[in-house]
């Protein structure tokens, strides 16, 4: 598929601006999820800023397309996706996980514009997606559920049991995308509960499997419109990603899985997200 090289640009500089927010979120001397919200940011965007029919005035829209992040602890991720997507203020990204605020650590239903379910227990999301998936099946309606898991999370067993059970029900209107960054809160995947190789498990368990450059903004929306022609089978786009992409101190490196940021840190990852717009 070929897409409009303005819509890409747009779509880019929007991937750093969230990775921007995210920072701005997270803050100085507080301990934040950078990793696993900046390896993400691109197939975050194309879902919110592309993708997805949704609605920031209306965010109950009954026809609406559903987002569930069942990696949870990336929670600022998705907050800066909805605030710049117009649900709440921008400026309210400052009071991510202070007592009182709306913005907590993990997503809350109860709280949040635009927030599905509570996450986090990892997990749980694609058996969640699942359940949600159905039920707008049975009222006929055409809308569509994205989940985004972590791969550190392929090593929960709900995940699988969610597998077969979706192959079962041939939920053709659920989408997962698998963040594949190689990295977890401890070390490498590979070294800590290695469930590779993951495209033929999927294959197996009787999905429909994309694999992708999860910052190739192009090949990110080939695989989500691809998906929309899978019948009788529910897609899995395991895309491969790089941790803390964007910050070059925090690429690769496993301690901003839930880092810090000093001073000095916080106003380089600004200054690196800011250098193009």
């Amino acid at each position: 598929m070929e897409y409009d090289a303005g819509l890409i640009n747009r779509l880019n500089h929007m991937a750093r601006k969230i990775r921007k927010d995210v920072i701005v979120s997270v803050g100085i001397g507080v301990a934040g999820h950078i990793g696993g919200s900046c390896s993400a940011a691109d197939i975050v965007t194309a879902l919110y800023f592309y993708k997805m029919r949704h609605d920031p005035a209306n965010p109950a829209m009954r026809d609406r397309d559903r987002f569930l992040l069942s990696k949870g602890h990336v929670a600022i991720l998705q907050y800066a996706a909805l605030a710049e997507a117009g649900y709440f203020p921008v400026e309210d990204l400052k009071t991510t996980k202070k007592i009182g605020s709306y913005l907590q650590g993990h997503p809350d239903v109860q709280k949040t514009p635009g927030i599905e379910a509570g996450t986090g227990s990892l997990g749980q999301g694609i058996s969640i997606g699942l359940g949600m998936a159905l039920g707008l099946r049975a009222d006929g309606l055409d809308s569509r559920v994205y989940v985004l898991c972590g791969d550190g999370e392929m090593a929960e067993g709900q995940i699988w049991e969610a597998a077969i059970a979706a192959s079962v029900y041939k939920a053709d209107n659920l989408v997962v995308i698998l963040d594949k960054n190689g990295l977890q809160a401890t070390g490498k995947t590979r070294e800590r509960f290695n469930t590779d190789p993951l495209p033929e498990k999927w294959r197996g368990f009787g999905w429909n499997v994309m694999e992708i450059d999860g910052h190739d903004m192009e090949e990110i929306l080939t695989a989500l419109d691809m998906a929309d022609f899978a019948r009788e089978q529910p897609t899995i786009i395991i895309a491969h990603t790089i941790k803390g992409k964007g910050i070059s101190f925090a690429e690769n490196v496993v301690s901003f899985h839930n880092g810090i940021l000093t001073e000095e840190t916080y106003r380089k990852a600004i200054a690196e997200l800011s250098l193009e717009e």
